[in-house]
């Protein structure tokens, strides 16, 4: 979180007042740095530099424009999973050469949408939809570039809805599976098979998972070359962990080391789907004191943002670093250990004001005691933020702000009631 710092008691984005930002734009409020948003690109840009690879940033991490035109414009390619995604690529100049098309459910018209756009490959997830693609460029008198996405039956050890590489995954093919499939794509005209895809969670915080999964795609790789296919790529995916509480992230330069060995004896050109590992902590949420509660011997902090804002507390069972944006006097800025006792500070649930229990943002976290109108900032909030955004409630959504050095712009306005139902028939 380099690019968000305390100056005295005042948190700044780069060189803007988070305080001042929020007074001129109101809140919840989204907050992204740009110095961080490349900085992590570069980061992993360099820890693979020997290999020239392709890094494909995730667009389901954070979707916005701004953000796109900004990693586009330093070398970006990009990971989509719709058709909508696509056109947000190409909308902020991104390039399709540069991008890989994923998810479990391509469509007849995002698959061809996709062709006629000229998309680097196709992650195959199934047998069905390996079907659909061979017709839809069939017909369009095309040949889709195709990389099986294979579950290499590695335990990534994060949370249960983020692991995606084990063989009873909705994702992807176990290896027998996939090699079947192989057998059948040499009977396939209109496709032709460049690459190998594995992709094997999200949030994860150890190398092992990864040395485990690249020197199953060793073997992998060389068994589809032997049937005669292509194999230039090889897809390792994405999923490094980023510190939300502090300490638990590893550097990208060790998920490096533990891949380029069995990548260089493929051979294989690298492309990666970091989405997080960009996004997460060039962004946080600030929010504003409606009331404090106190009930039994809970203790309540009621902000103006919610579970509509930022799902992943209720979802995930996240854990999010939250600080007052103007620190009270006598209190560090912020702790470096959430865990340990802070003095001037008490047990309280931070939540929202959305009628339903999951909507949480912590639960006994310790603060300090804070007035109405005072500023929260939610650390950590520029992946999976935003774009899981809702309007239950008939809540509007969040502005968004890029800062770049002493400049900030709106990347989205925030919404208005009479948005919310500009698509709706009346009465």
């Amino acid at each position: 979180m380099e690019a968000f710092q305390y100056r005295g008691d005042q948190l700044y984005c780069e060189g803007v007042s988070v305080a001042e930002l929020a007074e001129k734009h109101g809140t919840p409020l989204y907050i992204y740095s740009q110095a961080a948003l490349v900085g992590s690109l570069k980061a992993l840009q360099d820890a693979y530099a020997e290999v020239d690879p392709l890094i494909c940033y995730s667009v389901k991490a954070n979707s916005n424009l701004g953000v796109l035109k900004v990693l586009g414009d330093h070398g970006s390619g990009f990971d989509v999973v719709s058709g909508g995604e696509l056109f947000r690529v190409q909308k902020a100049g991104g390039d399709p050469g540069k991008t890989v098309f994923a998810g479990v459910g391509k469509s007849d018209p995002e698959i061809a949408q996709a062709i006629e756009a000229g998309v680097l490959m196709f992650n195959v997830e199934s047998e069905a939809e390996l079907e659909s693609i061979a017709r839809v460029a069939s017909g369009m008198n095309r040949v889709a570039p195709i990389a099986l996405r294979v579950n290499p039956d590695v335990d990534p050890k994060t949370h249960r809805y983020t692991a995606t590489g084990q063989k009873e995954s909705k994702f992807g093919l176990d290896i027998e599976r996939a090699l079947r499939i192989a057998e059948t794509v040499k009977d396939l005209p209109s496709l032709t098979m460049i690459g190998m895809h594995m992709h094997i969670g999200s949030q994860i915080t150890t190398v092992e998972p990864y040395a485990k999964a690249v020197a199953k795609g060793v073997d992998l790789i060389a068994r589809l070359r032997a049937m005669g296919h292509p194999i230039a790529w090889y897809n390792m995916g994405g999923g490094y962990g980023i510190a939300y509480r502090g300490p638990e992230a590893k550097p990208v330069k060790e998920f490096a080391d533990a891949i380029l060995p069995g990548l260089k004896a493929t051979g294989c050109r690298l492309a990666i789907e970091p989405g997080r590992v960009i996004a997460g902590n060039a962004g946080i949420l600030v929010s504003r004191v409606l009331y404090t509660k106190q009930s039994g011997d809970k203790r309540f902090l009621i902000q103006d943002a919610a579970m509509n804002d930022l799902i992943r507390p209720a979802l995930y069972e996240s854990f999010h670093r939250i600080w007052p944006v103007t620190v009270p006097p006598g209190l560090p800025a912020p702790p470096a250990d959430y865990e340990a006792a802070i003095d001037g500070t008490e047990p309280w649930d931070v939540v929202g004001p959305i009628c339903e229990s999951g909507d949480f943002f912590a639960k006994d976290r310790a603060l300090p005691p804070l007035d109405k109108g005072a500023l929260l900032a939610t650390l950590s909030a520029g992946a999976y933020g935003m774009l899981m955004a809702s309007t239950y409630n008939t809540r509007p959504r969040a502005a968004e702000i890029l800062v770049d050095g002493d400049a900030a712009r709106v990347v989205r306005r925030r919404e208005t009631l009479d948005d919310l139902v500009a698509q709706e028939i009346g009465l």
